[in-house]
């Protein structure tokens, strides 16, 4: 299934793609896409629903981000070798975590506003995996059956903020609309496997970045394991899985984000994006 939520921000509905690709209303059978809907059970009663009998979302509904009620967006860093080096890291020797401000989280077109202040605001189409029920001390070959699905994210991120500034990554990851979900979340079975999804990210129709989760240093069943060990994941909460090479950062010269610019990005089977670079207006 792909799974939506559409609507202005703050009042979103849930819905579900039909086999035309157009949103149907889930709003009255769920009250949204979070808590018990991505759990093993809420999916199977999805499921089971034949979404043609739901009634058509508005055909102009903007699209928010695909899932509700996230605690934690979890962020993991440095975790394709050859984006490391273009970044001049070294590959980590267990995953680099830090966290993303949930105010951070937007839907999967709303445009990318550049902060006040900023000089280097950057790009990073990244795998987001969603997590369906609380997960604690679980072993990687359970760690699957804790994922509800996966979304395209973009880990829009303040280069100057992040590395200049005494070192606090999270303060250059957590600006307002500097975290796109969606356009859906797929859920687990309709993935065969996550480490092997083509990814890539244009810039004003020029490709950047051209990936695959294939060169991932950590793989989602480890990263899952891994988290679970320092803290519990819980139903709705986004783990952001690190970027291939291509980032603003590592171009030569550096190219970093300006008013004006348009960002499209997507990952095989889960859809794609497209924002509009504008200046914060606060």
């Amino acid at each position: 299934m792909k799974l939506v939520r559409f609507g202005e921000p703050g009042a979103e509905k849930p819905g579900i793609v039909d086999s035309d690709g157009a949103i149907r209303d889930l709003s009255g059978l769920v009250p949204d896409i979070g808590g018990d809907a991505i759990s093993q059970a809420g999916l199977a009663r999805l499921a089971a629903v034949d979404p043609a009998s739901l009634p058509l979302a508005p055909a102009a509904a903007r699209l928010g981000p695909c899932v509700a009620g996230t605690g934690k967006f979890i962020c993991i860093g440095l975790n394709y070798a050859d984006h490391a080096a273009e970044s001049g890291m070294d590959v980590p020797p267990e995953p680099v975590i830090f966290m993303k401000a949930t105010s951070a989280i937007c839907g999967p077109n709303d445009p990318i506003l550049i902060p006040r202040g900023s000089e280097k605001t950057d790009w990073e189409v990244e795998l987001a995996v969603i997590i369906g029920k609380r997960a604690k001390y679980v072993s990687e070959e359970d760690a699957l059956d804790y994922v509800a699905g996966y979304a395209v994210t973009n880990d829009v991120s303040e280069r100057a903020f992040q590395i200049e500034r005494a070192g606090q990554w999270t303060k250059g990851k957590s600006s307002d609309n500097f975290g796109q979900i969606g356009p859906w979340l797929v859920t687990r079975d309709e993935v065969e496997d996550p480490q092997n999804l083509s990814m890539w990210l244009k810039v004003n129709g020029e490709t950047k970045q051209d990936g695959s989760t294939r060169t991932m240093v950590y793989g989602v069943r480890h990263l899952v394991s891994y988290l679970s060990r320092f803290m519990s994941l819980h139903p709705g909460d986004v783990i952001s899985t690190g970027t291939p090479p291509g980032v603003g950062m590592g171009q030569k010269p550096p190219r970093y984000l300006r008013p004006g610019d348009v960002v499209e990005l997507g990952i095989e089977g889960l859809g794609s994006q497209r924002q509009d670079v504008i200046a914060d207006p606060e």
